[in-house]
């Protein structure tokens, strides 16, 4: 199924993702492509970024794709695990999970409450983790155990950094073509 043909939701991070990021640019050439509307992206909490997440997912028709980066992929592990609906969680197809953070982590925010104690649990639906070598926010170890306890693919695209508009990847046509393979 190509991107064009089904519902996507963008989860970004901490302090949301800006002009540049792929996942911006993502939105601005699909139209299905929906950002979650979280109420404060510089002050994240868990529960509420979890609860808004599950009421975007259930508004949702079924199947829906949710492309995440860095506390976005947090936030859809501690959903999956702990707040999803079952009707949201059943309407979820895969997810991309994209520069995983680690709370335990030097560079991880103070002002994000909640997202340490990440669950471990398998997810119930595909997910492919993608991570940098020279990621600031978390390393290699961090995001392959993710993947391993997570059920997801992992992939390894290099040196990257935090797979951001600073990474310089565009409209990144390999993790659009990622996430197409979930569909």
């Amino acid at each position: 199924m190509e991107l064009e043909q089904q519902n996507v939701i963008v989860l970004p991070g901490y302090m949301n993702s800006g002009v540049g990021h792929w996942q911006t640019r993502w939105e601005a050439r699909y139209p299905n492509f929906s950002r979650v509307p979280m109420r404060d992206w510089d002050h994240p909490v868990c529960d509420e970024w979890c609860d808004t997440l599950d009421a975007a997912v259930a508004a949702e028709k079924a199947p829906v794709l949710l492309a995440a980066h860095s506390l976005g992929c947090l936030t859809v592990a501690f959903w999956a695990a702990h707040h999803a609906s079952q009707d949201a969680l059943a309407k979820v197809a895969g997810a991309l999970l994209v520069a995983v953070p680690d709370p335990a982590g030097p560079g991880f925010p103070a002002d994000a409450v909640g997202f340490d104690a990440v669950p471990m649990n398998k997810l119930s639906f595909p997910s492919i983790v993608v991570a940098s070598t020279d990621d600031p926010y978390g390393g290699v170890p961090f995001s392959q155990a993710c993947a391993a306890a997570w059920g997801s693919r992992w992939e390894n695209i290099g040196p990257r950094g935090h797979i951001n508009a600073d990474s310089g990847l565009g409209d990144w046509d390999e993790g659009q073509g990622w996430l197409a393979s979930m569909a």
